[in-house]
C-alpha cells in the first residue's frame, strides 16, 4: 500500500469513528424527544406535531440502524465476501430512504383527508412542543453536520436527512400553530405536514437513486470516466484500453479495472513501473482500490498477459 492509500485508510478510520460517536449521541437525544412529541401530538390533536413524532420515532430506527451499520461494515472481509461489509452502510441508506418515501407519502395522505375535514386543534401545547422539537433538531443537525460525514458518507446523509425531515416538520408545525392560534385557520396544520412532506419526498427520492447506483456499480458521480481512461493512457507505453470499469464499493472507496495493451518487449521490472504510475496518477482522481491488466497488443483479449500476474490492486 502506498503512502497515499495509508493516509487514506487513516483519514476513512477516523471519519468513522466520528461518525458512529455522533450517531449514537444524536440516537439518545431523538429517542428522548420522540417520546415527549408523540405523547404531545396526541394530547394536542395535531397532525403536524404527530407527524413530526412518527418522523422522530423513524429517526430513531433510522439513526439506529446507520449506527449498527457502521459498526457491522467493520467486520473483516472473508473468502465468502471478499469485499467485507462496507456495502451494508449503502443497504441502510437505502432502507433510511425508502421508509423517508413511504411515511412521507402517508402524511400527506392523511393531510389530505383532514383538509376536507379538519379537526380541532390545541395551538398552545402544539406550539409549545413545536419549539423545543426545533431546539432539539437544530442541535442534532448541528452535530451531524460539523461531527460527521453527511457530505460524502451515503449512510451519515440517510439518517441526517431523516433529523432535517423532522427540522422542518417542527418549523412547519410552529408557523401552523401561530396561524391557528391567530386566525383559527386550522387548515394551516395538515398543509404545512403536506408542504414538509414533499420536500421529503425529493431528499428520498436523491438518496435512493443513489444508493440504487451504488448496488447496481454504476460510475461514480464524482469520477469523470474519460478522464480517468485518458490518465492511463497518458503513459507512452501504453497503446490503448478496454474493458474498463469504475464504480464504488462503499461511500468513497472507488474501485477501477482495466486491460492495458503495451508493447511486449517491456520486462518484468518496467511493467512494475508502470504500474506504480497509474496507480499515483489515479489516486489523485480519488480511486483508491485499482487492477490493471497488462497485455501485448496480440495477446489482448485473451488468457495470456504480457507480464502474468504483473498487477497493481488494492
Amino acid at each position: 500500500m502506498s503512502h497515499s492509500n495509508h493516509h487514506h485508510a487513516h483519514h476513512h478510520h477516523h471519519v468513522h469513528t466520528d461518525n458512529k460517536r455522533v450517531l449514537a449521541i444524536s440516537f439518545a437525544i431523538i429517542s428522548i424527544f420522540m417520546v415527549v412529541e408523540l405523547i404531545g401530538g396526541y394530547v394536542a390533536n395535531s397532525l403536524a406535531l404527530l407527524s413530526d413524532g412518527v418522523h422522530m420515532l423513524s429517526d430513531t430506527f433510522s439513526l439506529g440502524l446507520a449506527l449498527f451499520a457502521f459498526k457491522y461494515a467493520e467486520r473483516h472481509a472473508t473468502t465468502e465476501m471478499t469485499f467485507g461489509y462496507k456495502r451494508f452502510e449503502i443497504l441502510a441508506a437505502l432502507f433510511n430512504g425508502v421508509l423517508l418515501l413511504v411515511i412521507s407519502i402517508g402524511i400527506v395522505i392523511e393531510a389530505i383527508r383532514r383538509i376536507s375535514a379538519p379537526p380541532a386543534v390545541m395551538s398552545t401545547e402544539m406550539l409549545t412542543i413545536s419549539v423545543i422539537g426545533l431546539i432539539v433538531n437544530i442541535v442534532v443537525a448541528w452535530l451531524m453536520m460539523h461531527g460527521g460525514d453527511t457530505h460524502h458518507n451515503i449512510n451519515m446523509r440517510g439518517a441526517f436527512l431523516h433529523v432535517l425531515g423532522d427540522l422542518l416538520g417542527s418549523v412547519g408545525a410552529i408557523v401552523a400553530a401561530l396561524l391557528i392560534w391567530a386566525f383559527n385557520f386550522t387548515l394551516a396544520d395538515p398543509i404545512a405536514s403536506m408542504l414538509v412532506s414533499v420536500l421529503l419526498l425529493r431528499s428520498s427520492y436523491g438518496l435512493i437513486k443513489e444508493s440504487l447506483t451504488i448496488l447496481m456499480e454504476g460510475t461514480p458521480k464524482d469520477i469523470n470516466i474519460d478522464e480517468v481512461i485518458n490518465t492511463v493512457l497518458e503513459e507512452k507505453e501504453i497503446q490503448n484500453v478496454h474493458d474498463c470499469h469504475v464504480w464504488t464499493i462503499s461511500n468513497d472507496l472507488n474501485a477501477f479495472s482495466c486491460h492495458a495493451v503495451v508493447q511486449d518487449t517491456m520486462t518484468i521490472e518496467e511493467c512494475e513501473q508502470l504500474l506504480h504510475r497509474i496507480e499515483d496518477r489515479l489516486n489523485a482522481l480519488n480511486i483508491h482500490h485499482m487492477t490493471v491488466q497488462l497485455e501485448s497488443k496480440d495477446n489482448n483479449h485473451s488468457t495470456k498477459t504480457l507480464c502474468d500476474h504483473i498487477t497493481v490492486a488494492q
